[in-house]
């Protein structure tokens, strides 16, 4: 009998919840067949058997947590698909006389069975009893092991040791303290979660945030409690961007096969920015500054199941085609659920658009460990003084810039977002420069 595993996913993730059973008991199945999709913190990922059989137990339920290292199914490598099934089924199909026959047969393997297991526990108590007690039942353990559990107040017959003799030594005692501190400290967070739930007279629906809710609900708080976190706001005239896009969008269309978006012209913009004020692309590790001089740009894509942010690589060697295709391709994987842990990993800078549901003004929260986020807005015509004192009306957006003050001063966030406001402004150099 084989027990499939959670394995390892990845640095960053020791632990997930079961999303979905891809099999069920009964099912046979190969090598390398995924049997049961697993919700992490930033994607789903497939867990795959290791052996070929059938499945015949399953240990853990969908939505249950589970930890790297855990057994969730168990797996017979000599056992057929449907074997219970199919002997209930050959048994109503034979003869009376035969399934008699069968019947005699089995009450004498089942007595015969009985009697080797019988057999087989006496033995395995009288092992377990030379093993690990003495004649009396004392438990046979080294007298620093006895003195560490009157310290650590633990029951030395609840210690499982290593010792194939069966002694109990320090360290056997002190694994247990660890797993027995793990429960006392599971349990009462249970209760103090279950002691804060608020009654309501009224009807109300509970349900259990996924893992992602948890995980983002999490990391955003620790932001604004770690990061000295501000938000700097600017406006852009989108005029040159849209008659540039309407321009070129067809021939653009034909050549590359993908459409010309308003987010290749921000991605480059922002690109351009970070070169001119770099401390906007980097990250705090301990008492150093981390200057980034790669410049791998985070999108924000909301999904179903909560935000995801893809990075798109090497932004700054891409073209205008390269990035709306990397983009594309990210923002439909991140809807298919496919996205992989590379996908997410990493990242200098990222750009979120909350102008896609209409939002008007915003102060994006920064995506930790980087130390700085440019919010897109709704674009709306307004009516604007021109420098000849004329009044025009033009497509504007409200931009804002969140950053770390801790290593990004305001003079240098506000002169970013002006480049940003300026390389979107004159759109045409920013398509030679890209």
């Amino acid at each position: 009998m084989k027990e499939i595993k959670i394995p390892e996913l990845a640095e960053s993730i020791t632990e997930g919840t079961i999303a979905e059973w891809l099999v069920k008991k009964g099912d046979k199945i190969e090598k390398g067949d995924p049997v049961v999709e697993l919700e992490t913190d930033k994607v789903n990922v497939e867990v795959n058997a290791d052996y070929a059989g059938v499945i015949t137990e399953i240990l853990r339920e969908e939505g249950d947590d589970v930890e790297v290292g855990d057994v969730i199914a168990k797996v017979d490598e000599n056992g057929e698909a449907g074997g219970e099934q199919g002997e209930e089924k050959s048994e109503e199909e034979a003869p009376k006389e035969e399934k008699e026959n069968k019947n005699v047969q089995k009450e004498s393997k089942d007595q015969e069975e009985s009697h080797v297991e019988e057999s087989t526990e006496e033995k395995k108590q009288e092992k377990d009893t030379s093993a690990g007690s003495s004649k009396n039942g004392e438990v046979i353990a080294s007298p620093a092991a006895r003195k560490r559990a009157r310290e650590l107040n633990i029951d030395l017959s609840q210690v499982q040791p290593r010792d194939p003799l069966g002694r109990v030594r320090p360290e056997d005692v002190e694994a247990a303290a660890k797993g027995s501190n793990k429960k006392e400290e599971k349990k009462e967070d249970k209760k103090e979660a279950a002691s804060k739930k608020t009654e309501f007279d009224k009807p109300v629906e509970r349900v259990k945030m996924s893992r992602r809710r948890q995980t983002i609900a999490k990391r955003l708080v620790e932001v604004q409690h770690e990061a000295a976190m501000l938000t700097t706001f600017n406006e852009v005239d989108l005029t040159n961007v849209m008659k540039l896009r309407s321009e070129r969008k067809e021939k653009f269309t034909e050549k590359h096969g993908v459409k010309l978006g308003f987010m290749s012209f921000f991605t480059k913009a922002v690109v351009g920015a970070l070169k001119d004020f770099p401390l906007l692309n980097a990250e705090i590790q301990d008492n150093e500054i981390v200057i980034k001089k790669f410049y791998d740009i985070g999108i924000a894509v909301s999904t179903d199941d909560g935000l995801v942010v893809p990075v798109v690589r090497d932004a700054d060697r891409m073209d205008f085609a390269g990035v709306e295709r990397e983009i594309g391709n990210l923002g439909k994987k991140a809807r298919d659920k496919k996205l992989a842990m590379e996908d997410l990993q990493g990242g200098s800078f990222t750009i979120t658009n909350g102008g896609t549901f209409g939002s008007m003004l915003s102060t994006p929260i920064l995506n930790a460990p980087q130390v700085g986020i440019l919010g897109m807005h709704n674009i709306q015509k307004r009516a604007m003084v021109m420098p000849d004192d004329s009044i025009e009306v033009r497509p504007m957006m409200y931009l804002a810039l969140s950053y770390d003050h801790r290593i990004v001063d305001g003079k240098e966030a506000v002169q970013f977002l002006v480049r940003v406001k300026q390389l979107l402004e004159d759109p045409y150099d920013l398509l030679l420069e890209g």
